[in-house]
């Protein structure tokens, strides 16, 4: 049960002031797409190329995060959203520090990947979706899930005994089953720079903070 004795507490370094200090605008980049589509694989990738221009960043991995902070969840339905919540509100203390937060995971429902979207606001959550067929993310089956489902080995596995909401209306698409890694991530930084995403926010965060 929620407690009603808490008190928010504001801190005395405030986001502007972590914005400034490390040069850019703080957001969250969100990887959503099937498993075997390259989320995790992009968002490293992209992690790479942002860090050596001086970014402070960190990737937030699917599987590595069930192994600690979500360790407790299945993959019901109910765990799946409350899978994403966490993933969301810990996205969110991370631009709250001022870094560029790069989560990785199927996150298959719309309505979750809308509300992480609420929780911080459409300017600090760009959506990034790997498309990728569903014949081709088998085909690499990098875990050997595909198999493992198709057999019966593992329920609810999103693709083939569990749906996915294909995103509608996403910032970003890379098509991984036809384009390198390091064409994503060009496209990527393209079209984040296309956007205003760091030069332009950059500016109204210094100038905020003053």
């Amino acid at each position: 049960m929620k407690s009603e004795n808490v008190v928010w507490h504001t801190t005395a370094i405030s986001r502007a002031d972590h914005n400034r200090l490390h040069g850019h605008r703080s957001l969250i980049l969100w990887f959503t797409g099937l498993s075997g589509a390259g989320k995790s694989t992009l968002a490293n990738a992209l992690e790479a190329r942002l860090h050596n221009q001086g970014c402070a960043t960190i990737v937030l991995d699917g599987d590595n995060v069930r192994h600690g902070l979500c360790g407790d969840l299945g993959f019901s339905a109910e765990d799946r959203v409350e899978n994403i919540r966490r993933i969301g509100e810990m996205a969110k203390l991370f631009i709250n520090a001022g870094v560029i937060a790069l989560t990785a995971f199927i996150s298959p429902y719309a309505s979750d990947r809308r509300r992480v979207r609420d929780l911080v606001g459409d300017d600090d959550f760009i959506e990034i979706y790997c498309r990728c067929s569903l014949e081709t993310c088998e085909d690499r089956d990098v875990k050997g899930m595909y198999k493992k489902a198709r057999r019966g080995e593992i329920s609810e596995f999103t693709g083939i005994s569990s749906p996915y909401d294909e995103p509608e209306q996403a910032e970003i698409i890379v098509d991984t089953d036809q384009h390198t890694i390091e064409a994503c991530v060009d496209q990527i930084i393209a079209e984040l720079e296309s956007r205003g995403t760091f030069q332009k926010l950059v500016t109204a965060d210094i100038a905020s903070a003053g």
